[in-house]
């Protein structure tokens, strides 16, 4: 590989390096493209405000699928820049390798030349004297060794460096990849939230503190549907639980009453998956960051088996966790607008259970 190239590459890599720590600029919740025309306060009937509560939880729900793509491009940025930023230092190590390899290869042709174009040993071999002539055939071969030793830790230096090269710039394409989708995430994230929220901005201050009980009264009605389809009529799951499921529960519990903030893991707010990521992380157990993940890849149980500690996983699209503890409840971090807080494990549609220390 050219020398130069090599070498221009790495500086370019090194210097980019510098945008990996700028950080993605907030941009102002944008005005959604289409916003309900249907609804003015004040709202005549229980029937609008149903409707409304209706499309706030869509909406809210629509921003935390956008969150956990979010989230995962996020895990996925910082992994390719802590990737680059390892082959740039392979690159740069490579060139220092390969010009003290070239500086090696240089002595020896150097001294060859000094010799009149043959090694010392080589010289010794042509003596009369029967003891010099066997010392300078192993210096022969000694010389040849080194010499070959030198060409072929040049070639595969090279080779790497080469590789090197190639991997970091198809790191970097990914990094841009997943820079883009952090974009187009955050943006539909900041349209869903405005959304939601200039629908409740049009109600009277009496229509939200009903929007609030049709909401708590929609999330009992799941709850006691959910009870019904337990084995035991009304008596809620719960099973033994481990050490390191106790210590997760008395995390997520400990957090209760912070805000929800979409991308937060803490301390002082938290997402989703960013409080079940992070309750099991301090039970000494790293799981997945996004709730999509944690069902992918953390092992599942049958509902009928959950025990404290155990992650419910919500929605057709896994965009919703909460962590169980015991007695049918969960501890969660809900939406924008709200606070970490026991609910009901029934009390949205579940769509499956996972045990992180199975």
């Amino acid at each position: 590989m050219n020398r130069r190239h090599c070498a221009a590459a790495a500086i370019t890599l090194v210097c980019a390096l510098g945008l990996l720590t700028v950080p993605v600029q907030a941009m102002a919740a944008p005005t959604p493209d289409s916003s309900p025309s249907s609804v003015s306060a004040p709202v005549s009937s229980e029937q609008d405000l149903e409707k409304i509560r209706e499309q706030i939880e869509t909406l809210y729900r629509q921003a935390g699928a956008a969150t956990d793509a979010y989230n995962l491009a996020e895990q996925q940025t910082k992994k390719q820049s802590g990737e680059i930023v390892k082959l740039a230092k392979a690159i740069v190590d490579g060139q220092a390798r390969i010009a003290e390899l070239k500086d090696r290869a240089g002595a020896q042709a150097r001294e060859q030349y000094r010799n009149g174009g043959l090694p010392p040993g080589a010289q010794l071999v042509l003596s009369d004297d029967p003891r010099l002539f066997l010392d300078g055939v192993n210096k022969v071969r000694t010389s040849q060794q080194a010499s070959k030793t030198v060409l072929a830790e040049l070639t595969r230096t090279q080779e790497d460096l080469e590789t090197y090269t190639q991997d970091a710039s198809s790191n970097w394409h990914k990094l841009e990849t997943n820079r883009v989708k952090q974009a187009k995430a955050k943006k539909k994230i900041n349209a869903q939230i405005a959304a939601a929220q200039k629908l409740e901005s049009r109600l009277e201050t009496k229509e939200r503190a009903r929007l609030r009980e049709l909401e708590q009264d929609a999330a009992n009605r799941a709850q006691s549907a959910w009870l019904a389809t337990r084995p035991t009529p009304n008596v809620a799951v719960s099973g033994a639980t481990t050490a390191a499921g106790e210590a997760a529960v008395a995390f997520a519990t400990a957090q209760i009453g912070k805000p929800y903030v979409w991308g937060a893991t803490g301390p002082g707010s938290y997402d989703c998956s960013g409080l079940t990521s992070k309750a099991w992380a301090a039970a000494g157990r790293p799981i997945p960051r996004t709730s999509q993940e944690q069902w992918r890849l953390l092992p599942r149980i049958d509902i009928q088996d959950m025990r404290p500690g155990d992650l419910i996983i919500y929605h057709a699209d896994a965009s919703h966790v909460g962590m169980y503890v015991g007695d049918g409840a969960i501890v969660h971090s809900p939406r924008p607008g709200r606070h970490v807080t026991l609910a009901g494990a029934g009390s949205m549609k579940i769509l499956g259970v996972v045990r992180p220390d199975r």
